[in-house]
């Protein structure tokens, strides 16, 4: 079968062909319904930092799957040909893409410990999304950021993080502000159900935000967190547009603010979008393309020309 294959830094994937997939002891096979494209695939591409998390190179990469079961291993009793999953990529089968072949070809190896069941009702391209972006954003929010009803909450960026945060926020309860550069999608902003947008999250100086997430990480966006939420409060680290940031350490301290990375999530995040999304209350852009057009679909998250989550669906 043919897959997208990470080799180098600075260096374009590679269409090779490589075996098809078989189902190891307490594992099973996927057939790839979906597999979403993630700012992080554009970081592996352009800086040498990621290159220790590889298990292997070449290695298929593709963290955000979702799919059918199409073969189950030996000892695999709780789950069945047919059954529609999605890969938590935080368990301890480690993270597909990285720790073993990832999404971005037809079939796809992994233990059944990673696996989360999708609702009829929720499509695999949603399937997808939650895997990571979902659960990435529901823990940064309700896990790190403590969000609950009556929190004001300031979000940075409302790319394919962003939007769930967001969303997720608001229903939990929150005031929600959001700070996007890309105004095309201020309408999407509020039809969120949010309280403000703007450019920059410094135009909310004077809300007296308890907590900042930020979910686009380009350096200048963690400083002007922790400039902007109120004394005591809390920025929640989750973008890693850039691998450094310069911030205010007076502000850090005199402020007694606490800075925190978010990481992943659970299981139990990416149940939680999901069952958000069997609702009807949590429906975040999508953009869908093809197998075939998921290096091109890497350039666009790079260029910043994608509106939401981007994800393959069709040719695999």
């Amino acid at each position: 079968m043919h897959a997208w294959q990470f080799t180098n830094t600075h260096e374009p994937l590679v269409m090779n062909d490589v075996p098809e997939p078989t189902a190891a002891p307490g594992g099973v096979v996927i057939e790839v319904k979906a597999a979403g494209l993630c700012h992080s695939d554009v970081g592996l591409l352009e800086d040498e930092g990621w290159l220790a998390l590889l298990a292997k190179r070449p290695i298929t990469i593709g963290h955000e799957v979702a799919g059918v079961v199409a073969e189950v291993g030996e000892g695999v009793t709780d789950w069945k040909v047919g059954d529609r999953v999605g890969v938590c990529p935080t368990t301890d089968a480690g993270a597909p893409g990285y720790a073993f072949d990832g999404g971005f070809a037809p079939k796809m190896a992994v233990d059944r410990i990673a696996l989360v069941r999708i609702p009829e009702n929720v499509s695999f391209a949603y399937g997808a999304a939650g895997t990571d972006a979902g659960m990435t954003s529901h823990h940064a929010v309700i896990a790190t950021g403590g969000v609950k009803a009556g929190t004001k909450l300031g979000v940075i960026g409302f790319g394919g993080l962003g939007q769930i945060g967001a969303r997720v926020a608001v229903l939990a309860g929150a005031e929600v502000y959001v700070a996007e550069v890309n105004e095309s999608v201020w309408d999407n902003v509020r039809a969120a159900g949010v309280k403000g947008v703007a450019k920059s999250i410094r135009d909310f100086a004077d809300v007296g935000l308890d907590v900042i997430v930020d979910f686009a990480g380009f350096g200048v966006t963690t400083a002007d967190a922790i400039e902007t939420v109120r004394p005591g409060g809390r920025v929640v680290q989750v973008g890693m547009g850039r691998l450094e940031a310069t911030i205010n350490t007076r502000d850090l301290i005199t402020k007694a603010v606490t800075l925190a990375g978010s990481v992943g999530g659970t299981k139990d995040d990416v149940q939680g979008v999901y069952d958000y999304f069997a609702t009807g209350e949590l429906n975040p852009a999508i953009t869908e393309i093809s197998f075939d057009e998921i290096p091109d679909g890497i350039q666009r998250l790079a260029d910043g020309k994608v509106v939401g989550r981007l994800v393959a669906t069709s040719g695999f």
